[in-house]
């Protein structure tokens, strides 16, 4: 079976600010980050769509130990957002102090954008991940 929305091609987007998703025909959901089948009910007959980017935070937590090859500078903060669309996917949180980061975070609205990470021994090169940026 071919993968209709490959890595590649996700990361490729983030790199215009863009977030690709799957959507379903069998139930509508859509699933995000790219998988080969639906995450509600497994089919396989999915669409590629582009989402808004938007969503609101559901839970955090902050690193302090990067993982070797990753991250430059910790600690950081790690998001699970709540896109406006309906699925939840992780990604950095920028314009904040680690430090500070506190409940005060939760159910605020953001927006994503990106950043690039190189590739380690672990990966097959550089990929861009959501960075997410809050909205006043």
């Amino acid at each position: 079976m071919e993968q209709i929305l490959n890595f590649q091609t996700y990361s490729n987007a983030l790199k215009k600010n863009k977030l690709l998703g799957l959507r379903c025909a069998g139930c509508s959901t859509i699933t995000c980050p790219p998988k080969m089948t639906c995450q509600a009910c497994a089919k396989t007959d999915l669409s590629v769509v582009e989402m808004s980017g938007t969503g609101k935070i559901v839970t955090f937590t902050t690193t302090y130990v990067a993982p070797m090859g990753r991250e430059v500078e910790a600690p950081y903060v790690i998001v699970m957002v709540e896109l406006d669309e309906g699925p939840w996917i992780a990604g950095n949180l920028s314009g904040i102090d680690p430090v500070e980061a506190d409940m005060r975070l939760i159910d605020r609205r953001v927006r994503l954008g990106h950043k690039v990470f190189p590739g380690d021994r672990y990966s097959s090169g550089e990929a861009a991940r959501p960075l997410f940026s809050l909205l006043h």
